[in-house]
């Protein structure tokens, strides 16, 4: 299943990832993809709202991962910095995978053959200084 959005301001990002954090319920790994200033991060600290997490979500560039607690544990990655797949088994990838929390992962595409089939794959492109097209391909398995 595909659906795509678009939104015209950061708040608006933020907006659609809180409307869209139910369909998180029942998710391990949310991959998302996009350039730099995409809107990545403002979509995540609308999903983390939703799951009336208390703490803002902020990119983890430099710590690689933050966590979030609320309704749902989120642990945000980014994986800008990591010089692959391989990488991961120093920050216990495969322990985040089976904590039960939900996985949000920025620059997927590092990382694309450690991202599990049944993740739900966000694609941001950036139409102008303030529009994104935001789209949400979820898993046959997850539909």
């Amino acid at each position: 299943m595909e659906k795509v959005f678009v939104t015209n301001s950061a708040q608006e990002t933020r907006d659609l990832g809180k409307e869209l954090s139910p369909l998180f319920s029942g998710v391990c790994v949310a991959a998302l993809y996009g350039d730099l200033g995409a809107g990545k991060t403002a979509f995540v600290s609308g999903v983390a709202e939703g799951f009336s997490c208390m703490q803002r979500a902020t990119s983890p560039t430099y710590t690689i991962v933050n966590e979030y607690y609320g309704k749902r544990r989120i642990c945000h990655f980014d994986m800008y910095r990591l010089s692959g797949a391989d990488a991961l088994f120093e920050i216990g990838w495969e322990d985040y995978l089976s904590s039960g929390a939900l996985i949000i992962v920025e620059w997927s595409e590092r990382i694309e053959e450690a991202i599990p089939e049944n993740a739900v794959r966000i694609y941001f492109e950036k139409l102008s200084e303030n529009s994104r097209r935001i789209t949400v391909k979820i898993a046959d398995t997850l539909a």
